[in-house]
């Protein structure tokens, strides 16, 4: 292709030539990866065969009957529950809180950003050292304050490996909430604010008759993003619990994963994987129709 040519299509009016590169990363990274998987879902990998043998609906059926997925779908409800309450509550208290020009305001909000570029991972490690029974400093902090006994290990309770999960997640995603909550107070209108102070309403009125359905949007596009990435959870289960004790932490992506890399049930976990992408479109697109969510 000559430099004219080049030239020529750059300052056409077709937005085809910039549209192209993200088509191209689309049809890659999304597209003809969900058509493979809905593929390898009629299909299941047989090691002494060493191929893909057709299975019809087998692994749909099995799917149904599977006692396993239907406990990790409970326990990712709960977790995606749990999680997306106290993240959405603790984010818009300490919004409020620093949703002032007060001297060093600036440089604490830099530092709530931080854990946000936190790896996962990494995160879930540093819990998993914090909660150790042995020498873990929020263990000890419970010890102290009469809460846990000394014998009773967070991340080895049943009852308790859940909500030592939940304290990871919570820590390092409650700041991304704290940030888009910011952001939508910063552009209330002060009219209203100035309007019912006159009235003499009390801040608590103000808040609920104003900021809540003022920030309604906000609040509503916040729930999504959180609620999309919750409920894929994978990262802080696999780092500090691997499921267990029992089942009692074990998430549907961490079910797929260990269906498809342990077992080598491949078209299994790429059936788990179109059920756990089905769940996700349907619950986001009755969230947007419900809360009339626009872009």
């Amino acid at each position: 292709m000559s430099v004219t040519q080049v030239k020529r299509i750059a300052i056409s009016d077709s937005p085809w030539p910039w549209l192209l590169p993200l088509v191209s990363l689309l049809v890659v990274f999304t597209i003809y990866p969900l058509i493979y998987n809905i593929w390898l879902s009629f299909h299941e990998f047989m090691p002494r065969k060493r191929a893909l043998v057709f299975v019809g609906f087998a692994n749909w059926v099995q799917l149904w009957h599977d006692t396993r997925f239907w406990g990790a779908l409970g326990v990712t409800f709960v977790y995606f529950t749990i999680a997306l309450a106290c993240e959405i509550v603790l984010g818009m208290a300490v919004a409020l809180l620093l949703d002032a020009e007060l001297p060093g305001f600036g440089a604490l909000r830099a530092v709530l950003s931080m854990t946000l570029v936190i790896p996962p991972a990494i995160a879930g490690m540093m819990f998993l050292l914090m909660e150790d029974p042995q020498f873990g400093v929020l263990t000890y902090l419970l010890n102290m304050l009469g809460l846990l006994d000394k014998a009773t290990p967070i991340l080895a309770t049943s009852s308790l490996a859940l909500a030592g999960v939940l304290v990871a997640e919570i820590w390092q995603w409650t700041p991304f909430m704290v940030l888009i909550f910011m952001a939508g107070l910063r552009s209330l209108p002060p009219e209203p604010y100035e309007a019912a102070m006159i009235d003499g309403a009390s801040s608590l009125q103000m808040f609920r008759r104003l900021t809540l359905p003022m920030m309604s949007r906000v609040i509503a596009v916040a729930v999504l993003l959180r609620g999309i990435d919750l409920f894929r959870v994978f990262d802080y289960v696999f780092v500090m619990t691997s499921g267990g004790p029992g089942t009692s932490t074990y998430s549907l992506s961490l079910y797929a994963w260990q269906q498809t890399f342990s077992f080598l049930k491949w078209g299994y976990g790429a059936t788990l994987s179109l059920v756990s992408l089905a769940i996700v479109m349907i619950l986001a697109n009755l969230f947007i129709r419900a809360f009339k969510v626009r872009w």
